[in-house]
Parts: C-alpha cells; structure tokens; sequence
C-alpha cells in the first residue's frame, strides 16, 4: 500500500502549547474577504460569469449585471459599515484582498490600511488556483502583490487562495520572497511550520464554518444571530479548552457584501461585543499571529 498523501496525524491529542501574549486561552483572527470586481464576469472580459451572489444563478453568453451589482455593493457600503464596526470597538483585522479588485479600487486597501488593519493577498481574480499553469500563477502572485502595495504603502506578507491552492502555489509564494504566512489550510486550530519552508514562514489555517459566506443560498446562516451565535459557540468551546492548558486560534471569515448588509452586520457587531474587555482573548491581526508563531517555535515550540 503507497504511504498516506498527507499529514492525517497532526498533534495526536498533544498540540503545542503557543503561549499567546498575556497569557490569553485563545487567539481570535478576523479575517475580511475583499473580492468586489475580482469576481468573474463577461463584462471584466473574463471567459464565463460567477454563479454565485445573494442566488445561485449561471447567466451564460452575456454579462451579468445583476451579479456585478451584488459583488459592487460591498465595495460601495458594506466596507465602511465594517470599517465603522471595527473602529467602535478597537480591534484590528486582516484584509485578504483580491489584486485586480485593488487596482480598480485602491481604496479598498488603502482605507483598512490607513485604519491599522492588515492587507493582505487573496490572488489576482477570485479564482481557484487548482491546475493553474506554472507561469500564469507566478505572474499572478507577482501582479497582487504589486497592487495591494501601490494601493496600501504596504506589501502583503500573507497569501490565501480561494478554494483550492495549486500544487505549486506554496513553493511560488517561497520563491517570490516576502511572504511571512499562507492560509491555504483548513485542518488545524493552531499555526505550525512546515517541513521544508524557508525561514520564517508560518502556516495559518483558516476556517469555513465561522464564516459568513454560509449567510449564501443554502448555507444555513439567514438572521444575523446565526452567524453570532455560532460564532461565539466556537469562542466559547475553545477558551474552555484554553484554560484546561491547550490555547487555540479562532478564525472568523468576512466579506464585504455579506456581513455589510444592514440586517446581518449585527452578527459582526454581537461577536465584537461579546469578546470586549475579555483579557483571556487576543484579538490580532493574522501577521501578529504569524510573528508570534515564530518566536514560539524559536523557543523549541516548532510543529
């Protein structure tokens, strides 16, 4: 029988301990998907529509502007409303930002980044990278780092891909240079570094359950609540876990048309609200993770 394709072990019920700043029993990372004009669309000159908004719908043969409607209000409202949520409560996020969205709205990156808030890289289009020619995902890395710091002042040190990464995207991130931590993982609660990866390079895992991209056609999130609740479940669990001796990271996934609608921009609000004045939770953007990981695993904590 051929050995196991990947790493099904993992920790073995032992995870290391990653002794978050003040002691806290759990890091929470807020993670904002900046993807308006990234999408695909005939009318962007791309070879077919996306199918998926506030519906699941594939327009063929001609633009979609019922589509690039919905994508457009999160640039045009929803960012500032979660802009404005953030800054009511003090606390920072990441900004996974979309390069060709970036280039034709610079100030979606640049107002995050003039806030305090990290900017970091989400690929050229909204697109998966799985079978994506070598050289076209070597261009398309260089063409997202290189708008995100026109726009910011600031080069992206994170990457994550949406879906599935190529089999080549990590290495390219590597031989590119600059890059502190991907997120293309979604099978830990804690950072680790990988076999192989140049100095100073962290894994990240990200999450799809605590995320608002279920507030999509059938995802299972319709009130504002849904998405908070659940949420804070996850909090909840995790800080019991942290104070039994096993500290944990918490993503939460953002997008700009989704949680800045008026009806579920309370969610983002009851999570925000629930965590405040709470010691025991480190609230940080995904780089500060990052670098935290890796004074933990120059003290022997690497896994």
């Amino acid at each position: 029988m051929p050995p196991a394709s990947r790493d099904l072990l993992g920790h073995a019920g032992r995870p290391p301990h990653p002794r978050w700043p003040g002691d806290a029993r759990l890091a929470i990372s807020f993670v904002v998907n900046v993807e308006e004009g990234a999408e695909l669309s005939l009318g962007s000159g791309d070879e077919r529509n996306e199918p998926v908004h506030e519906v699941n719908r594939i327009l063929e043969g001609a633009p979609d502007l019922c589509m690039e409607s919905h994508f457009a209000y999160g640039a045009r409202v929803g960012i500032w409303r979660v802009l404005d949520a953030f800054d009511a409560f003090g606390r920072k996020a990441t900004f996974s930002s979309c390069g060709r969205c970036i280039a034709a709205t610079p100030i979606l990156a640049a107002e995050p980044a003039r806030r305090g808030h990290e900017v970091s890289a989400h690929g050229w289009r909204w697109e998966s990278h799985a079978g994506m020619e070598e050289a076209l995902e070597r261009a398309v890395i260089a063409a997202t780092v290189a708008a995100i710091e026109r726009a910011s002042g600031q080069r992206p040190v994170g990457w994550h891909t949406k879906s599935s990464a190529s089999v080549n995207t990590r290495r390219l991130l590597w031989e590119h240079g600059g890059f502190l931590y991907d997120s293309d993982a979604y099978d830990d609660d804690l950072p680790r570094i990988l076999p192989g990866a140049p100095p100073g390079h962290v894994l990240l895992p990200y999450a799809f359950d605590t995320n608002d991209m279920r507030f999509s056609p059938g995802g299972g999130f319709v009130q504002a609540r849904d998405f908070s609740d659940y949420c804070i479940g996850a909090i909840e669990r995790l800080l019991k876990e942290g104070s039994a001796g096993s500290p944990k990271m918490l993503s939460i996934g953002l997008h700009l048309r989704f949680i800045g609608r008026p009806a579920r921009i309370g969610g983002l609000e009851a999570i925000l609200e629930h965590i405040a004045n709470r010691p025991e939770i480190w609230v940080a953007r995904r780089r500060d993770i990052a670098e935290h990981w890796l004074t933990v695993a120059g003290a022997g904590g690497r896994a």
